[in-house]
């Protein structure tokens, strides 16, 4: 159960519903995950989804190499319900089964190709070390150019803040789905 209640349709004031709206009629569809909470505060929610749209459908990276980068932060950041979600996004994009085990048991996976592998090690490397080498670094401005550095980056960025806000707040995942990794300890109060 959340740790806070969701607007509703029926309980949103106006600016609260026009951003509601304008998520429900764009790529999403719906509203689900943290802009339920984020919606508490309508202008932040509606420069969120806004934020959102653009990272996840508009970047210059293709929805695989998103999607592994999603998954990195969701498991890096030990948000069950991030990782839940785009564990069914990646496998729409044809993202298979290995791969996102070796992801989740936090592992490069075998057999993939180069984007992928400097993806995912960027990715891991900016979650564990709030940076990444030069290595790292070099290797993904040669494959990739400074515009999809920088996407990828704020990629990780946006989701890392969609994890915490999942995380802090307890967002459910759908009723009888079981995470695959339990919530990150909390520390004393």
């Amino acid at each position: 159960m959340s740790r806070i209640p969701f607007p509703t349709p029926e309980t949103m004031d106006e600016d609260q519903r026009r951003v509601h709206d304008k998520v429900v009629s764009g790529r999403r569809g719906k509203i689900v995950g943290p802009l339920r909470a984020a919606l508490h505060s309508p202008e932040l929610a509606d420069r969120w989804q806004a934020l959102g749209e653009f990272l996840r459908y508009n970047t210059t990276l293709t929805p695989r190499l998103s999607e592994l980068a999603i998954l990195v932060t969701g498991r890096a950041c030990e948000s069950p319900f991030e990782w839940y979600a785009h564990r069914a996004e990646a496998e729409k994009v044809g993202i298979e089964a290995p791969i996102i085990e070796a992801l989740l048991a936090q592992r490069m996976p075998e057999g993939i190709g180069q984007d992928e592998a400097t993806v995912i090690q960027f990715a891991t490397e900016l979650n564990r070390f709030n940076s990444v080498t030069d290595a790292t670094y070099a290797q993904a401005l040669a494959r990739f150019g400074a515009r999809t550095v920088v996407e990828l980056t704020a990629l990780v960025g946006y989701y890392t803040m969609v994890a915490m806000t999942l995380n802090a707040h307890e967002i459910p995942l759908p009723e009888g789905t079981a995470p695959a990794f339990p919530l990150p300890q909390r520390g004393p109060a």
